[in-house]
């Protein structure tokens, strides 16, 4: 049974945020940096130059805008910091509570002192047109409410993390329930999320906002429905395909827009901004949701079929493999019984008994052994040694057979599968050796580092038009072919030689 499995999102999230959080906050401070590097410094446009040089003032860059502004950044990075990785985190799991509100609260004052004290440099010019209290008490007035935002905005923050790594972390367990809701639909809301978030901290125009607010959850929620309903029905359709879908995501983008254009008449004061705002996400869904759940969908189908095909592939290829070794099982008998019927005629009790203890060996390596997937080599080169000697009993009484073997013994930690040098060597015995005629069969096993090579060289006897088996190429090389390109596709060589007289088989597998 082949599974796949789908591993879940590994990174650290407090890593990004904090690498982030450095990268934007170096960003600002370099691009002010850049300015002071510029040689007409004392004319860059900043958004307070105008007050000043209304006023006849002279303007310095560095101390009414470079060093507020590098503080100010410097205040937000170390907020951000503070807030997100220490004050949180310790409310969320209950601990420190105390303490923890407290900094709260010390944070929220220290931002709302230090905007004030920087706010009357960016702000230099009121102290020129109205008296120093009148001015310290409006610039503090304002950054009260200005400090009250930003602890909104990381407030906004914290519940967007929250609510996305919720949402990332249990998308399998939502998706169970509601089909409808797709990964990429999860992951595409908490970038809306994010988007949303971020414009409303630079203070960006309503209408902008307005676009962002209602084209990100149409678009997701477009694209679900797309993905399980219109699509498929769809593509049920004879013809037109593509257009009955269109028509369909039409009409639902019709019906949203609709009780939109209410909402955001009560919203927007101009309804220039609401028209434009409901036009912009219409366009947006009909041309660009619409046409992209179309090939995303395509895309699924195509990859779901070749997935398909691979698991029937690989389906069958473990059937094959299955079958391929239950196969081995009977042909061993029958070459292991042909064995103890000559030793057997010999009348040798002696030379019996051993055969008998060896192939019992061998019966037990069968039945615990060849059902892994992979067994040690050296219990692999113990049953080939059995083998041997098994079959070494019905020889050794000819002096004109000779069996060299040069098998390596000491072999740690390498794995191999079971049953699969067998085959070269039960193939060399069998048309290898001849009771009437010279026979030879040589064979070397070593291996070096993970690599092993295994060679089998023997002699070719023509069998008497009598023999059963003349004519017969048997199932061994052809299962052994089948079950190294199974299990060590671009992994093995195999070169297999012959002539008139001998028989070569040169064998290279790495099995790291």
């Amino acid at each position: 049974m082949i599974t796949l499995v789908k591993k879940p999102l590994n990174f650290d999230l407090k890593k990004v945020e904090f690498y982030t959080a450095v990268s934007v906050y170096g960003l600002a401070v370099f691009l002010l940096l850049a300015r002071v590097a510029d040689s007409n410094v004392e004319v860059i446009w900043t958004p307070y130059r105008y007050f000043f040089n209304d006023l006849n003032l002279h303007y310095s860059y560095s101390k009414y805008y470079f060093f507020p502004m590098v503080a100010r950044y410097t205040l937000y990075f170390g907020s951000f910091l503070l807030w997100n990785f220490v004050i949180v985190p310790s409310l969320i799991n209950r601990k420190k509570t105390t303490l923890m509100v407290s900094l709260a609260v010390a944070l929220f004052a220290t931002i709302w002192l230090f905007c004030g004290i920087t706010d009357t440099w960016l702000k230099g010019y009121l102290l020129y047109r109205h008296s120093p209290g009148w001015v310290y008490n409006l610039v503090f007035k304002t950054n009260f409410i200005y400090a009250i935002w930003v602890m909104m905005m990381l407030t906004l923050y914290s519940v967007i993390k929250q609510v996305a790594n919720y949402l990332l972390n249990n998308t399998e367990r939502i998706q169970s329930e509601y089909k409808i809701i797709t990964q990429d639909g999860v992951i595409a809301l908490v970038v809306w999320m994010i988007l949303i978030f971020g414009l409303l901290l630079n203070d960006v125009h309503p209408g902008i906002i307005g676009v962002f607010f209602l084209t990100g959850p149409v678009a997701v929620g477009l694209y679900g429905i797309s993905l399980y309903s219109l699509i498929p029905i769809a593509l049920k359709k004879p013809k037109r395909k593509f257009l009955t879908y269109w028509g369909q995501a039409f009409l639902i983008v019709l019906a949203i827009t609709i009780p939109a254009t209410f909402i955001g008449a009560v919203v927007f004061d101009r309804k220039d901004d609401v028209l434009a705002v409901v036009l912009i996400n219409g366009m947006f869904q009909l041309i660009i949701t619409t046409t992209f759940s179309w090939i995303i969908y395509k895309r699924r189908m195509a990859g779901t079929a070749e997935i398909h095909t691979l698991k029937t592939a690989l389906g069958q290829s473990a059937a094959n493999l299955d079958f391929l070794r239950s196969q081995i099982n009977p042909h061993f008998l029958f070459n292991a019984l042909n064995t103890l019927y000559g030793t057997a005629l010999q009348e040798n009790a002696d030379r019996t008994s051993e055969g008998i203890q060896r192939l019992g060996d061998m019966m037990r390596f069968m039945l615990q052994e060849n059902m892994h997937e992979k067994i040690l080599l050296t219990r692999e080169i113990d049953y080939l040694n059995n083998y041997i000697a098994l079959q070494t009993l019905r020889t050794q009484t000819s002096p004109d057979i000779v069996i060299d073997t040069h098998i390596e013994d000491h072999i740690l930690g390498l794995q191999i599968a079971p049953m699969l040098l067998i085959p070269f060597i039960e193939n060399a015995f069998k048309h290898g050796i001849s009771l009437r005629e010279p026979s030879h069969i040589k064979i070397t096993l070593q291996t070096k580092e993970n690599t092993l090579y295994f060679d089998v060289h023997n002699s070719i006897h023509t069998k008497p038009d009598n023999d059963p088996e003349k004519g017969k190429s048997g199932i061994g090389l052809v299962n052994v072919k089948q079950r190294l390109k199974l299990l060590y596709y671009n992994k093995h060589e195999l070169i297999i030689r012959e002539n008139a007289s001998e028989f070569f088989i040169h064998l290279t597998i790495n099995l790291s």
